[in-house]
């Protein structure tokens, strides 16, 4: 049961992961549409980098591919940024209150899960037996002393 429950929780987040990354390339359209082009430009290039990441972590994550952690990990630290840059430029106003809405409702929480998943062991990792080397063990190939 515990196996079905950990295949479950990898495929909702997977399928999390790739649904925020999805929604980000319309978004790109639109920042690159409405934004003076410097503007866009970076914030363009930040968001294609979100969406990146997060397609391929939720892609290997549903595949149970164990090197999903490197994009995730790459996802958090780039919405936890977006989230920050956003506040941080935000017009005092409607504006603000929309960029820490965005950060409290989307940014931060997706930042969480991409950084949990980066985190937790992998189940082949979690399996695999460490051999300790014995003084008397030999590598193959090398000759003894």
């Amino acid at each position: 049961m515990a196996l079905l429950s950990h295949i479950t929780s990898s495929a909702v987040h997977a399928r999390i992961l790739m649904g925020a990354g999805l929604a980000l390339l319309p978004w790109l359209g639109y920042l690159a549409g409405t934004l003076p082009p410097a503007e866009a430009a970076a914030w363009v290039a930040l968001d294609a980098l979100e969406a990146g990441a997060l397609l391929t972590a939720g892609s290997r994550l549903l595949h149970r591919d164990p090197r999903h952690r490197a994009p995730a990990a790459a996802a958090a630290v780039l919405l936890l940024a977006d989230a920050c840059i956003d506040v941080a430029t935000s017009l005092p106003g409607p504006e603000s209150a929309l960029a820490v809405a965005m950060a409290v409702i989307a940014e931060l929480p997706l930042a969480a899960l991409c950084a949990a998943l980066a985190a937790s062991p992998t189940r082949r990792s979690a399996r695999r037996a460490v051999r300790v080397r014995r003084p008397g063990d030999r590598c193959a190939g090398t000759f003894p002393r």
